[in-house]
């Protein structure tokens, strides 16, 4: 795909074209909502809620699991983990991480998917997901040929609104219009906007402590407040094989914590962590990560494609 820069199509047929709707539909349901109703502390409590709850499981399962591999864990947990992140409207895993893994190889260089360097903050934070663009929408399934080897995840991409939807129709039963509209509706625009800044923000504001060949930065802000972990984004593209991306005791990772309550509980194992050598920025991935060793794997690990 060409950097989107170089498209002349009007701005509006661009972003705002028909399959774009919903998107923006959802963002209309959860500006007019609350302009109507009112504000409200416990719908604020509510949505800050499902926000930060579905920003760990954005974190771990889309990023650290799916896109770069950085733990192990059990067949079904894999699927749960997938059901979960895709309660966030953010598409399918296959997509996601096929996605990430592209950005990876060509971050800030011709070729990223969204690169505030290249295209500008607007492209890099929201312009990617709503353009026209029919090739975009395709799962890149030559990047993700070790996600694709499970059925089950075939599956999901293809019912990928089930689970946003499961979630709407269950806050709805439980709790009425005020629940949906502030545990669905403005929590997931505020979690769409606060995963976008990774694209967006994290390459134009921040340290740069590691000399990466783009343009990404830690921010500590957007890692503590927004992410939950992920605004240490120069760490990550600096070593992007560990499941931590606070590398020094003081940068909070919150979604790293929570995955050492899955370790602790068995769930997940074998959890790569940055070595010091890395840390200290000697090299960049010469080396094989630091491992934290799990409790003994359930009966039906994941295996590598070709031994399942």
């Amino acid at each position: 795909m060409e950097s989107s820069n170089r498209s002349h199509r009007p701005f509006l047929r661009r972003f705002f074209h028909p399959g774009s709707w919903p998107f923006w539909g959802i963002h209309l349901v959860a500006i007019l909502g609350v302009a109507l109703t009112g504000f409200s502390w416990s719908g604020l409590a509510l949505a800050a809620a499902f926000y930060a709850g579905r920003m760990v499981w954005v974190s771990i399962a889309y990023h650290r699991y799916f896109s770069h591999r950085t733990f192990k864990t059990s067949r079904w947990f894999q699927f749960v983990m997938a059901v979960v992140a895709n309660t966030t409207a953010q598409k399918g895993v296959l997509w996601w991480a096929g996605h990430h893994r592209r950005h990876h190889k060509y971050s800030d260089q011709p070729g990223d998917t969204h690169s505030p360097v290249l295209d500008g903050l607007w492209f890099s934070h929201v312009g990617w997901v709503v353009e026209e663009n029919p090739e975009r929408d395709k799962v890149d399934e030559s990047r993700v040929k070790d996600l694709t080897a499970y059925p089950e995840l075939r599956l999901l991409e293809r019912f990928n609104l089930v689970p946003p939807l499961l979630l709407a129709l269950a806050l709805l039963a439980v709790g009425g219009w005020h629940v949906l509209l502030w545990g669905f509706f403005v929590s997931t625009v505020l979690l769409w906007h606060g995963t976008f800044t990774v694209n967006s923000l994290n390459h134009m504001f921040g340290r740069r402590r590691y000399a990466t060949s783009d343009d990404s930065r830690n921010n500590w802000f957007l890692a503590i407040f927004v992410t939950t972990g992920e605004g240490w984004h120069n760490n990550h593209h600096h070593y992007q094989s560990a499941a931590n991306q606070g590398f020094r005791w003081y940068e909070i990772d919150v979604a790293f914590y929570f995955l050492m309550v899955l370790r602790l509980l068995g769930l997940v194992w074998d959890v790569r962590v940055a070595p010091r050598h890395v840390v200290r920025g000697e090299t960049r991935a010469a080396r094989q990560p630091a491992v934290i060793a799990g409790a003994a794997p359930p009966p039906q690990p994941v295996q590598s494609p070709e031994r399942r």
